[in-house]
């Protein structure tokens, strides 16, 4: 089983020994980077080029790490005995199958997407430590013991929201998605708008690239926020001399809201071209 990039994703040399030494050693993939620069896609692009199935555990702040093993619903079984239901007296209809549960028994060995750990409490990933080791883990209700048929393959993605566990970083492959460069971004786009004009997509990065290096600016527009914007320049059918122009005393491009995303940034952007236009007038 071996990642080298799909046709619909640009993986770095980099990206994919990252992802197949992580296959080989059965050990967690952890991904760090920007938003937007495709950590939660690449799991579903390594299942697509595996051919193995995918199963998602998307993390949100109330996300505990039990749920990922399973969870017993007693207010439904009690709820069912009063009403004298059959079911009651087999607890395991009460027991819910949580994400590595699924893993672990899963036919064919999968992928297994931890989607933004970093959301969780700090305890999230050390509570998993001992499950992830062993690979196994025990329903005290029923007294079973759950283990893996085969390591599934994990793809963890964080955005540095939190720092993880020193513990947890041991027992993990790690790769940073660095931003791409301008002739990796040229890649990316014709994967996804093969017959765009060319003179658009140059002009395009150019602002965007510049758009990125402007001081105090509070989020950098990333790379799916360009995707939408070259989907929506293409939808509106602008003239390339507006994007040509690139006059200094305006500096907010054209649908400028599918690249920034805060008021701060847009008045950062408007203080900006009013300075050149003051500095125009002297």
């Amino acid at each position: 089983m071996r990642f080298d990039g799909t046709r619909d994703y640009v993986a770095t040399e980099d990206l994919k020994v990252a992802v197949n030494a992580a296959a080989t050693l059965r050990r967690p993939l952890l991904i760090k980077g920007e938003p937007g620069t495709g950590k939660t896609v690449l799991a579903t692009e390594v299942a697509k080029a595996m051919g193995a199935p995918l199963i998602e555990w998307h993390i949100k702040s109330t996300t505990k790490a039990q749920q990922g093993l399973y969870e017993y619903d007693a207010v439904s079984r009690l709820r069912d005995s009063q009403l004298g239901d059959e079911r009651v007296h087999d607890i395991s209809n009460y027991i819910k199958r949580g994400k590595l549960w699924e893993a672990f028994t899963a036919e064919q060995t999968p992928i297994l997407l931890v989607d933004e750990i970093d959301k969780a409490d700090i305890e999230f990933p050390n509570d998993l430590l001992q499950e992830l080791d062993r690979m196994e883990f025990f329903v005290y209700e029923t007294g079973e013991t759950v283990r893996a048929k085969e390591r599934p393959i994990i793809i963890i993605t964080s955005n540095n929201e939190k720092e993880l566990p020193d513990a947890f970083l041991r027992r993990c492959f790690f790769h940073y998605i660095q931003f791409p460069d301008a002739e990796t971004m040229q890649e990316i786009i014709d994967v996804h708008f093969p017959d765009i004009q060319k003179e658009l997509v140059k002009e395009a990065l150019s602002i965007f690239f510049d758009m990125r290096e402007v001081p105090g600016l509070k989020k950098k527009p990333s790379t799916s926020e360009l995707l939408d914007w070259l989907k929506l320049l293409m939808h509106e059918d602008l003239p390339l001399e507006v994007l040509k122009s690139r006059d200094p005393k305006k500096l907010i491009p054209p649908l400028h809201g599918a690249l920034l995303k805060n008021e701060q940034d847009v008045m950062l952007f408007e203080k900006l071209a009013f300075i050149n236009r003051r500095e125009g007038r002297q």
